[in-house]
């Protein structure tokens, strides 16, 4: 009889190695950071916020830095989940600070103070916002960024948005968030992956009227240089302490939804989000790992104890170079089918990463993954005339 984790790997091959030609990686791509010339006319004899984090690079250099060697006036920092350096933990509180390099406040965007307030922009006249996405709707960046867009229109303070490309912005795929189930991960009715940088996503966020409409608001969008969603991006920096390598951001539209379940997806390994597994699941997998507290997972669960499932980076070896254009049910519908005690297998947390009750009542039915997938698509196809209108790059289809 088939293990489950052969069954698994192989249905999921079936998804991430395909036939279609798309373009490498392209040395030449010059996200919009590095298009300095674009924007620092903006933000002559203008005060200036940022909104950044460890991604926020121009080349090797941080934004930061290259703007304030270009004199520019920099008032603050506002930083998102995981804080300036992007060591926190996911859902830690982040707290205000001081950089100790530039004596800069640095002002927290997560956790209670999700939207800056009046006081905390009076005294500037452009927010400038470079944050590194990695296109997926519970990756809380684009929460930041829409809360930060009503601040702006609130405030009447002009947005600049550098774009960068998106690793996951090849393809769309999974359901469409229903209005009831709209959390800070999941704020929009789009799908899960939906193939959209994050300066695209911030043009829908204004033309949708998802956020406040005002006069005296401005937002520009400083777009990628020789980029298209045809091609598959690689990071130059994680952009979160568990998403540390590429296969991690790969998988990371598929593995999320176990971190609305007992599964572990290997906080406090070398391979999170490339790995899950759960202590109980000994009598059906045979590979295991022990999660540790270590920097950016402090008491990971199940810290301290084997955890048995499936190794994903050693098992789908052609991952990283192999197109991927779908996320993966499989391992979910596995780990479910594996685990002994089925009516705690979901916390509720699940609904609101999915989106709607719908897919956690279907993964109970024991429904097929095709047939889950097939009631999708009338979202999705709804979704695809939407986006393609904020699209600033040639598109995949």
């Amino acid at each position: 009889m088939m293990r489950p984790l052969t069954s698994a790997i192989f249905y999921c091959l079936m998804f991430f190695i395909t036939t279609n030609t798309w373009a490498s990686p392209n040395p030449k791509i010059q996200p919009g950071a590095e298009r300095l010339s674009a924007y620092l006319p903006l933000l002559k004899n203008k005060k200036v916020a940022l909104v950044i984090n460890q991604t926020s690079q121009v080349g090797t250099t941080s934004l930061l830095d290259t703007l304030l060697k270009e004199k520019v006036a920099i008032k603050k920092i506002f930083v998102p989940e995981h804080g300036f350096r992007g060591t926190a933990d996911a859902g830690a509180s982040i707290k205000n600070d001081i950089d100790s390099k530039t004596g800069l406040p640095v002002l927290s965007l997560y956790g209670k103070n999700k939207i800056p307030q009046a006081s905390q922009l009076q005294d500037v006249d452009i927010v400038l916002f470079d944050l590194q996405d990695v296109g997926t709707r519970f990756y809380t960046y684009i929460s930041t960024l829409e809360y930060l867009m009503d601040a702006c229109a609130t405030y009447k303070k002009h947005l600049i948005v550098l774009d960068r490309p998106n690793p996951n912005g090849h393809y769309i795929d999974g359901p469409v968030l229903e209005s009831s189930f709209k959390s800070f991960v999941g704020m929009q009715p789009i799908p899960v992956v939906y193939g959209m940088t994050i300066g695209e996503y911030a043009r829908m966020l204004q033309g949708e009227n998802w956020i406040k409409q005002t006069s005296g608001y401005t937002l520009t969008v400083i777009a990628c240089s020789n980029y298209s969603h045809k091609m598959l991006y690689q990071l130059p920096i994680p952009p979160s302490p568990n998403l540390k390598e590429m296969n991690a951001v790969y998988l990371y539209p598929s593995l999320c939804f176990f971190e609305g379940t007992v599964i572990s997806v290997g906080r406090g390994t070398d391979k999170p989000f490339q790995q899950w597994g759960n202590p109980e699941l000994k009598k059906s997998y045979s590979y295991s790992f022990i999660p540790k507290s270590v920097q950016g997972a402090a008491n990971p669960l199940f810290e301290g104890q084997a955890c048995y499932g499936q190794a994903l980076s050693s098992n789908l070896v052609l991952l990283e170079e192999a197109p991927k254009d779908s996320l993966c049910l499989t391992y979910l519908m596995a780990a479910y089918q594996a685990y002994p005690h089925k009516e705690k297998f979901f916390n509720n947390f699940f609904d609101k990463l999915a989106g709607n009750a719908t897919l956690k009542a279907q993964i109970i039915a024991g429904t097929s993954e095709a047939a889950i997938r097939q009631s999708w698509e009338k979202e999705l196809a709804a979704f695809k005339i939407i986006r393609k209108k904020y699209l600033l790059y040639q598109d995949f289809e």
